[in-house]
């Protein structure tokens, strides 16, 4: 312990040397009028990839590059350098031959980590590899701090979040994969356009926590001196654009949840919900199914990806699972065979069921949940709908055609999570508020999770909704299946974090 104590400080102690270091270096600069930070502009011509993939028109034409230099093997009187930009790296030659003695030593006095525009000509080296044979140079910024060597100095995931930044230039997989992030998300949209849907934007503060059963961020409006709330959903607010006649609408943006962190959860996720007029739950099957297809072979050009070592097909159609039948295969509980509160009791206690009220108080609903939950869900590796869930627990659900136990609801489930919830949107106003008391009540046994009343939302249905599919969509989620990222903070570029001391 005492050795490793040791190590950490003259690690520390090295460290420190290497910022006093360049600080001097950039004093020195600045006493000579050089500063890099008066910099306001530069005129690239090309990037990395743009002078690669050129080549054959580029070869001994002047271009100008521009990047952080990440290597540097200048000797006597020549060197070879890489610098990095967006798209990856090139290499560059400096020969004192064309820019002279003093400019040569310069450029070796440049440290790791430091940008640099690169003008010269396009050429290539006895290896193959295109370069650009350096006429002229420029520092662009200065890098105070040196970066990990080898990487070998941001191994620990808790400081590679934190600095999301050094993580990107140092791993190339971390930058495609928030490369690839910003594809999927413009990929969803195109999706959801051509087939004719609005992007709509709804409110991120609300005077209720509505559309999703979860404990919100509370804060407080000082002018108007009320209570708000960071969404939880846009739920409410997108069917009032239904209402409106707007038919076919999505918003895609954060949500927030005063909830745990872990590999699947964040407290700030993004979250498309869409909705449709004159569609149902089967609808919303369709659409996800296609979306995520459509996406996967837009990215990753196939609808088949590796998942964690684990082969998992996306191509459509997905496995149709109802919750009754899913804890029949998995637990071996047949609950259509149930037929009280106390039946289902039993096998509760039996089971040893956790729940945030006293057994005594769950109902069938909330049991067969639990079993699903416990026994079923992590079962579910390939694509699968699990539909039709109890009424109690699906406030905003229309009841399933047949069965009026049951909802015409739906989630999605990928590699055992869930990654989507669509219903067949509830558009009778009297038994939307009848199950908005009935939440009213879950919420004093304890549940403060539990739905609140927004009559503002229930103004709205007693205008008239019209038969609407509903379908909201765990978008991180679905990146870390692209992307085969472990956890959602792999594909979250700032994850929420404990400060440090």
């Amino acid at each position: 312990m005492a050795n490793e104590e040791l190590n950490l400080q003259q690690q520390e102690a090295e460290f420190n040397e290497l910022v006093k270091q360049r600080r001097q270096k950039l004093a020195d600069l600045q006493a000579e009028g050089r500063d890099p930070f008066d910099v306001y502009k530069v005129k690239r011509t090309h990037t990395s990839t743009q002078v690669k993939e050129n080549y054959d028109t580029l070869e001994g034409q002047e271009v100008t590059v521009a990047g952080r230099l990440m290597s540097k093997r200048v000797h006597g009187k020549a060197g070879f350098s890489h610098i990095q930009d967006r798209e990856g790296r090139i290499q560059v030659y400096i020969k004192i031959d064309d820019v002279g003695e003093e400019r040569l030593k310069e450029y070796k006095s440049f440290d790791i980590g430091d940008w640099v525009s690169i003008t010269g000509t396009v050429f290539k080296t006895k290896t193959e590899e295109i370069t650009v044979h350096i006429t002229s140079f420029e520092l662009i910024s200065k890098s105070l701090k040196p970066l990990p060597e080898k990487w070998h100095g941001l191994k620990d995931p808790d400081l590679r979040y934190r600095q999301r930044e050094v993580d990107l230039v140092m791993n190339e997989d971390v930058k495609q994969t928030f490369i690839k992030r910003t594809k999927i998300i413009r990929y969803i949209r195109e999706f959801l356009d051509n087939r004719g849907y609005l992007e709509v934007e709804t409110p991120i503060l609300s005077p209720i926590a509505g559309g999703a059963a979860a404990r919100p961020f509370t804060t407080h409006h000082n002018a108007l001196d009320i209570d708000m709330f960071l969404r939880i959903a846009t739920e409410l607010y997108l069917k009032r654009c239904i209402v409106g006649g707007l038919e076919k609408v999505y918003d895609m943006g954060k949500n927030f949840r005063n909830e745990g962190i872990d590999i699947r959860h964040n407290p700030e996720f993004t979250m498309i919900e869409l909705y449709e007029a004159y569609a149902d739950y089967n609808d919303m099957m369709e659409i996800m199914e296609n979306l995520v297809a459509y996406v996967a072979e837009k990215v990753n050009g196939s609808t088949k990806v590796i998942y964690q070592g684990t082969e998992i097909d996306l191509t459509p159609p997905w496995r149709r699972l109802t919750m009754v039948d899913a804890v029949k295969e998995y637990a071996g509980i047949d609950f259509t065979q149930i037929k009280t509160d106390e039946e289902a009791q039993t096998i509760a206690r039996e089971k040893h069921l956790e729940f945030k009220k006293e057994i005594k108080d769950c109902t069938k609903a909330d049991i067969l949940n639990a079993l699903f939950e416990e026994y079923a869900e992590d079962k579910l590796i390939q694509p699968t709908f699990l539909c039709d869930y109890p009424v109690e627990i699906s406030p905003l659900t229309k009841k399933k055609r047949g069965n009026a136990e049951f909802t015409e609801r739906f989630e999605g489930f990928i590699y055992g999570r869930e990654v989507c919830n669509a219903y067949s949107e509830l558009n009778d106003p009297i038994v939307q508020r009848d199950r908005f008391m009935q939440q009213a009540k879950e919420r004093e046994l304890g549940d403060d999770e539990a739905y609140v009343i927004d009559e503002e939302f229930m103004n709205a249905l007693e205008i008239g909704m019209p038969p609407t599919g509903g379908l909201g969509i765990g978008i991180d989620r679905i990146i870390m299946f692209l992307t085969d990222a472990f956890s959602i903070r792999d594909v979250l570029l700032f994850p929420t974090m404990k400060p440090q001391q």
